[in-house]
């Protein structure tokens, strides 16, 4: 596994719209602030052209010119880190122009989410390269950065920095009024033991190396030259492989199938362990709750699986770096993450 240059004081961290950009006024401001904000903290910060378009249904601009924008930023030597400006639908357009011996040549830090998964897999699984699962650049654009964005900052400077569980997190959307709110936290973490693990007791630790996503993407990414998940876990089968996966809008009869068809295809051999988000829109027509889901798609793995964990669409969000080993602890409703 290759892990690019941690970020040093005096790096150029680039922006760039891969998927869907920002044109809404206060996102505009909230994106200026992010770049002062890191600006402040001894970064520069570029946006491409593509950032604050909206060309056409979710989409930036066109794959090709998300493409070549990405691949400049791949060329350009003095940049350290390049994060996603936002999520959306169509990043899988851009992929074909994606020159990834580019990357493999000159690699840096890539991060971002949802969408985003269509890179950030790709260029772990298929690349042997660590990205970043985590929030998109609108985030350092809060005003007073919650602990999750100083989380954030210190591993890509490559520090050693425990994540815990958070005491809160937003369970919905909020309004802004500033653009430059942090997160509405209105409800209570609480992470969940899977009932079979349970049995022997409320706590579990396991090691192994990280993937996974938003499973909305890696859905329709699995089987296509963009995927290399099985040989990934194959290479990395002494290691074990911890699963941390997410979901935008599927139903629970839906995940349920998705997850056994991963499940059969083979994904989950040499798993030594699951993280599942909290889902931002789940809806079922059987009385199927989301653990009940997972369960019937990954339960013969017969490893823990821990639920709301602090990553994917309700934020604050843990920093995940994929492709690194990882120790996982889970304890009474609150977990950790230890990077080894």
């Amino acid at each position: 596994m290759r892990f690019p240059k941690y970020l040093s004081k005096g790096d150029i961290i680039a922006v760039t719209a891969v998927s869907d950009g920002v044109s809404d006024e206060l996102d505009v401001k909230r994106f200026n602030n992010g770049k002062k904000n890191l600006e402040e903290k001894g970064y520069k910060v570029i946006f491409t052209d593509n950032v604050f378009k909206v060309a056409d249904k979710g989409r930036s601009s066109d794959g090709l010119t998300r493409g070549k924008e990405f691949n400049a930023l791949l060329d350009d030597k003095n940049i350290s880190a390049i994060i996603s400006a936002k999520g959306g639908n169509f990043l899988n357009e851009m992929l074909g122009y994606v020159d990834f011996e580019k990357f493999v040549n000159n690699p840096k830090w890539f991060q971002g989410y949802s969408d985003n998964t269509g890179l950030i897999h790709t260029l772990t699984t298929k690349y042997d390269i660590a990205t970043v699962y985590a929030g998109n650049f609108g985030d350092f654009g809060m005003e007073c950065w919650h602990e999750s964005i100083e989380n954030n900052l210190s591993l890509l400077e490559g520090k050693k920095v425990v994540q815990k569980s958070f005491n809160k997190y937003q369970d919905g959307f909020s309004d802004r009024v500033t653009g430059l709110e942090g997160y509405n936290e209105d409800a209570d973490v609480l992470l969940k033991l899977d009932s079979k693990t349970l049995k022997n007791g409320d706590e579990t630790t396991f090691t192994g190396r990280l993937i996974g996503g938003c499973l909305d993407v890696l859905l329709f990414l699995q089987g296509t030259k963009y995927d290399g998940t099985l040989e990934f876990i194959e290479k990395y089968k002494e290691d074990g492989i911890i699963w941390y996966l997410e979901s935008f809008d599927i139903s629970g009869e839906n995940l349920m199938m998705f997850l056994w068809q991963l499940n059969e295809i083979g994904w989950f051999k040499y798993t030594k362990g699951f993280l599942f988000g909290r889902p931002l829109f789940y809806k079922d027509y059987t009385d199927t709750s989301y653990e009940e889901a997972v369960m019937y798609g990954v339960g013969n793995c017969d490893v823990p699986v821990i639920f709301d964990c602090n990553f994917g669409h309700k934020p604050p969000r843990h920093t995940i770096i994929n492709g690194a080993m990882a120790k996982v602890t889970y304890s009474g409703g609150k977990g950790m993450i230890e990077y080894l």
